[in-house]
């Protein structure tokens, strides 16, 4: 499907992360314009086009996962496309009556994807998230005693290879009018002295999606008065922020402690690899499980409509 795809946007003189966003762009647009406008006369038509570009979108990721040994996001990832393709079957089967937990669904993904976009487009935007989350992880290390680091000046992955200095990059720093590297806007690491480190902050480790997911989640409540969502925002955005700020904290310091531990003897992953793909990422989960437990006791609507959409899988797996 990526080779596909990729070939597209090769024919059309684009880059292939340029064609992805595209793709994600015209899918959330699709869904937000079903979502906001119920009775649109081919609202499901235009809903399910939606959901597949959507799943495709994330499909696309699931490459970049494999390269960096995160099984957890391989597996999201790659269950994304099947996953957009059914919702878009559902989508249409019931386009008569579509269930309230169906439209939460589709609100849920509209404002989960939007303010990602706005961020990663904004380089203003894009650049503070890197910059505030390598200072924050900065902060917090001297505080707790575990060794003199510092944030070293923020530089650019170029698409065609390498990097520079973010005070040498041209781009608009409103509008992201060209395509970036794998890692785009990162600030590295490095010790008091000036001894690197092995670690890139970038928008990624700011935990932007796990907050986005919650902002989606809570705001496409729309049976639910603004004051109770926004009690359950200023529950879970704070947290998260914190909770990513010492799973920063506690990467950095280990991976720089351990230099050369690896999980058995001949194996490639790492100390990086262990606490980032696999410890880091199933504590994450754990906690968001747990603050989801908090925030269905705020608002059950939550809770109800996520029974509803997750109903049908239980039943095959049963």
């Amino acid at each position: 499907m990526g080779v596909v795809v990729y070939s597209i946007a090769s024919s059309l003189g684009l880059a292939n992360i340029t064609m992805q966003l595209i793709i994600g762009g015209i899918g959330v647009s699709l869904l937000a314009l079903g979502f906001h406008n119920k009775n649109s006369k081919y609202v499901s038509e235009c809903s399910a086009v939606g959901w597949i570009l959507v799943g495709l979108f994330f499909y696309l990721y699931s490459e970049h996962y494999v390269e960096i040994k995160d099984p957890v996001l391989v597996l999201m990832t790659a269950a994304a496309l099947p996953s957009g393709i059914a919702v878009a079957f559902w989508e249409i089967s019931v386009k008569d009556n579509r269930p309230e937990s169906l439209i939460w669904l589709k609100g849920c993904v509209v404002w989960s994807m939007i303010p990602y976009y706005v961020v990663y487009s904004v380089p203003l935007l894009n650049m503070a998230f890197v910059y505030s989350t390598a200072l924050s992880t900065e902060i917090i290390l001297e505080f707790v005693g575990l060794g003199s680091y510092q944030s070293a000046p923020m530089r650019i992955d170029l698409y065609g290879g390498g990097d520079i200095p973010i005070s040498e990059w041209e781009g608009n720093r409103w509008i992201l009018s060209e395509p970036l590297g794998e890692a785009g806007f990162f600030v590295p690491m490095e010790k008091a002295d000036g001894t690197p480190v092995s670690i890139i902050f970038i928008l990624a480790c700011s935990a932007l999606q796990s907050m986005i997911v919650f902002v989606g989640a809570i705001v496409a409540l729309s049976s639910v008065s603004w004051k109770r969502r926004m009690r359950g925002l200023i529950i879970s955005i704070p947290t998260i922020f914190v909770l990513n700020v010492f799973r920063n904290v506690g990467i950095v310091w280990l991976t720089d402690t351990y230099v050369n531990w690896t999980l058995f003897a001949g194996s490639d992953i790492d100390m990086f690899n262990f606490t980032h793909s696999y410890a880091a990422k199933f504590i994450s989960l754990f906690a968001m499980f747990l603050m989801a437990i908090v925030l269905f006791d705020l608002l059950p609507e939550l809770h109800k409509n996520i029974l509803k959409i997750v109903n049908p899988v239980i039943k095959m797996i049963k």
